[in-house]
């Protein structure tokens, strides 16, 4: 809905005003009739920095970095009349009903000339007053006046729990054309550094650092900034020229109740606006208050009077005041001027005589901790369709006071009505206002900037329910976690990222309150996204884990997913390499070592890395392609991070599940003709094209397949004893005998061709291919993927014909060299 422009339908009420719009039901057996079909989810796409930002309100934002040719050029500058358009959307909007006078600045005309005076000179201004000195108007009017003093014209921004960050950007926004576009802190600095104008900064609530940080950022431009005294106040190197705002004089503030009444006041009134001057320390404010209240009077007497005379329209009377003893008759009733007390407090007494439109607006207000809705949404919350109209009372009385585009409660009037009693509700209009609100940011007409604009009032409704969340019933959501999760997006797109990290806080602890781990879950991964937008890569990262954690447990596949493409974008940035580090150190490393070998541990779960040239069993070991040179000396576990442990030892035992398999399946089978019943003493692996299964080879030991010596190339042995060919990979390896009788039979660890039946290996180990011929194996070698997957003639030492070793073997400990030649043990601790 527009809340500028609103049609009946977006108060429940179609277009031809007769028959109410359904709204959704959170009953499965009472479904919906009035949207036969869901809206689909709003994604958004916004550049921020060097990433592309995906806003998903459904599995969570995805985030990657936007490839160089489909980056954003430099941003273009807004025309004189772009900026006019966008400064008259960003004004408050007027107050329903008939339109109030201006009323004029009165004494503040030497104030005004020496603000612009110093903007002419290019210095910088703050102009100090508390609060209800007529600071903001004062700002408007000096705005008025510069409004050609530089090229960029005049922005107005609002410092009302805004940052030095969230002021450049602002900023950045209104002088640039670059919709859906966040630049990062090198960007931003750049751009706002060529703005040259007239910045004029209402209710700014910061100074000292942050005040230099933006001042330094924006050398062309001159700033006006409206703070009141407990502000801090800026440094002495940044130049800044201080105006201090004090009230009016005493004639000053008759004067205003003057124009406020629009009569000239009786001496009795006179004399009490002099006691009310000297009470409020002529502070404006108390003085439009003030005229509200003999306003008010009149109209009183007036109805008094002519109730008297017609005797008509009594029961009307929207409100009874305390009268004195019954008057003469013919003459009106009088009604005494309020007290002293009364005056310097006016809220209650103003609000006891409003409307109940007005009266209820202002609870809920109180309930926002200050903010007051937008009379488009008032409606709505107070259940009239004419509650629109109560904005022009509350601003005709000066109750409330305009903060950027939207208004608050002027200064001490929530605590006025507090006392008043005003608060006593303040939770039940907090969650029906939560309740709105989370209907309506969710609504698909309504765009993320008008969300933005409503961001203070979405954001005090949640900060208010929160603390309130309970566990909901079965099928139904927590208020307050709805409201998050359908703002939080919506803040997100429409770059009020502070409302989006507050919401996503918010967010995450209403979640936790109602137990509600996917909602939880959905939290935590955008606070890492954002996280990792803004730099902060340690924090991305924690959020992130918690938030596939809490996937995993739910079992949220695609969520799972988004999580996980974030945190692999999270180690690329902080330059985290994943993955084992079990490298052999700096000074036994050979350039041979450096060689990729061609084999693979199963399911290529591990890459193979070179190490030393075996002398004995030896462990396939891994190194990431881009670990740095500083780390390559460093052997054993120095250099491991704990999550590569745990990553080492799931990967193992994955591998030994897969060995155990593979052995099991090799045992079960009962031939009584198989081929590794006789096999040979050496047999080899056939790789010829013409024989793919390949087979024992007639008359037993051919002499190919015994061990070479190990210093001739072992990674790269050729078939039949040729040299140069490529080693077989573990899939191009020969099948396990079923054979469960050759368990503990001996022989090399290759096998020859025969043209009767498939090639036969130990049974006792996962058949594979070494590097070096020189890898043996006992008999009681036992199933371990780390052990050797051959084995050795017992009767002598190992051949030195080097035509046809065996394919790559698996190292057994990180140094090679290290490992006893000849060694048959293939349990060796792969961590030693």
């Amino acid at each position: 809905m527009d809340p500028t422009h609103r049609a009946p339908e977006e108060y429940g009420r179609e277009a031809d005003g007769h028959a109410p719009r359904p709204r959704p039901s959170r009953d499965p057996l009472t479904p919906d009739f009035g949207q036969h079909t869901p809206a689909l989810a709003r994604t958004v796409r916004v550049v921020a920095g060097e990433h592309v930002l995906t806003v998903n309100p459904v599995d969570g934002s995805e985030i990657e970095l936007s490839p160089p040719t489909e980056r954003p050029g430099r941003p273009a500058k807004h025309t004189a009349e772009d900026r006019a358009e966008a400064e008259h959307a960003a004004q408050p909007p007027a107050p329903a009903g008939p339109a109030q006078p201006e009323q004029p600045l009165l004494g503040r005309q030497e104030e005004r000339e020496q603000l612009v005076r110093l903007l002419a000179r290019g210095r910088s201004v703050r102009l100090t007053g508390p609060a209800g000195s007529g600071r903001t108007s004062l700002l408007d009017l000096v705005a008025e006046d510069c409004e050609d003093l530089a090229p960029d014209g005049v922005v107005r921004l609002t410092g009302h729990r805004r940052t030095a960050t969230d002021l450049l950007q602002d900023l950045f926004h209104i002088v640039y054309d670059a919709p859906l576009h966040r630049p990062d802190d090198e960007e931003l600095l750049a751009l706002v550094r060529e703005v040259g104008a007239v910045v004029v900064v209402d209710d700014l609530e910061f100074g000292g650092a942050d005040l230099d940080r933006l001042l330094d950022a924006t050398p062309e431009c001159a700033f006006l900034l409206g703070a009141t005294p407990d502000v801090p106040a800026p440094t002495a190197e940044s130049a800044v020229a201080e105006v201090v705002l004090s009230g009016l004089d005493r004639a000053g503030g008759v004067e205003v109740i003057e124009r406020a009444v629009g009569r000239v006041l009786t001496e009795e009134e006179a004399n009490w606006a002099g006691d009310l001057w000297f009470e409020s320390e002529g502070l404006p404010l108390r003085f439009v208050q003030a005229g509200a209240l003999l306003r008010q009077r009149d109209q009183l007497r007036a109805e008094t009077a002519a109730v008297d005379e017609f005797g008509v329209f009594e029961d009307a009377r929207p409100f009874t005041a305390p009268t004195p003893a019954d008057p003469p008759a013919g003459e009106a009733e009088e009604i005494p001027l309020p007290s002293l007390g009364e005056a310097a407090a006016p809220a209650p007494l103003l609000a006891a005589r409003l409307s109940a439109s007005a009266r209820a607006a202002l609870r809920f207000a109180v309930a926002l901790d200050g903010e007051v809705p937008h009379q488009a949404h008032l409606p709505a919350l107070v259940g009239d369709t004419h509650a629109d109209a109560a904005l022009g009372e509350l601003a005709a009385c000066g109750l409330v006071s305009p903060v950027g585009g939207r208004y608050r409660l002027a200064a001490g009037v929530q605590a006025q009505l507090e006392a008043a009693g005003y608060a006593d509700d303040a939770a039940t209009r907090a969650r029906t206002a939560a309740q709105h609100y989370a209907w309506w940011a969710g609504h698909p007409s309504v765009t993320p900037e008008r969300v933005c604009a409503e961001a203070d009032a979405v954001l005090a409704a949640l900060t208010v329910t929160v603390p309130e969340t309970e566990r909901p019933a079965e099928g139904e959501q927590a208020t307050s976690v709805e409201l998050a999760r359908t703002a939080a997006p919506a803040f997100a797109a429409g770059l009020r990222w502070s409302a989006w990290e507050q919401a996503l806080h918010e967010g995450a602890e209403a979640a936790r309150l109602a137990g509600e781990s996917a909602d939880r879950a959905y939290f935590h991964h955008e606070l890492g996204v954002l996280a990792l937008c803004t730099g902060q890569l340690d924090r991305a990262r924690s959020e992130l884990e918690a938030s596939i954690g809490l996937r995993g447990s739910l079992a949220d596949k695609r969520g799972t997913t988004a999580g996980r493409r974030a945190l692999a974008l999270v180690a690329d940035r902080s330059g985290d390499v994943p993955g084992l580090a079990f490298t052999t150190t700096a000074a036994e490393e050979t350039p041979e070592d450096r060689r990729e070998e061609p084999v693979s541990p199963p399911y290529g779960s591990m890459a193979a890395l070179p190490s030393a040239p075996p002398t004995g069993p030896t462990l396939v070991t891994s190194r990431p392609a881009a670990t740095p040179a500083a780390h390559r000396g460093r052997g054993g576990l120095r250099g491991l991070a704990r999550r590569n442990l745990v990553a080492a030892g799931a990967g193992a035992l994955l591998v030994a599940v897969l060995g155990t398999v593979v052995t099991l399946g090799a045992t079960s089978g009962a031939d009584p003709n198989a081929p590794s019943d006789t096999v040979g003493v050496n047999p080899t692996l056939d790789t010829g094209a013409g024989d793919d299964a390949g087979g024992e080879t007639p008359g037993g030991d051919t002499g190919t397949g015994d061990t070479g010596d190990v210093s001739n190339s072992p990674t790269d042995p050729g078939p039949e004893g040729t040299s140069g060919a490529p080693s077989p990979t573990p899939t191009e390896s020969a099948e396990p005998s079923p054979d469960a009788s050759s368990s503990h039979g001996t022989g090399t660890g290759s096998t020859s061709p025969t043209p009767t039946g498939p090639p036969s290996t130990s049974a006792t180990s996962r058949p594979s291919t070494t590097p070096s011929g020189s890898a043996s194996a006992s008999p009681s070698d036992s199933a371990s993927p780390s052990a050797s997957a051959t084995t050795t003639d017992p009767a002598g030492p190992p051949s030195q014909d080097t035509s046809s070793s065996a394919s790559n073997s698996i190292s057994s400990a990180p140094d090679s060299s290290a490992a006893p030649s000849g060694s048959g043990s293939s349990d060796a601790d792969p961590l030693m």
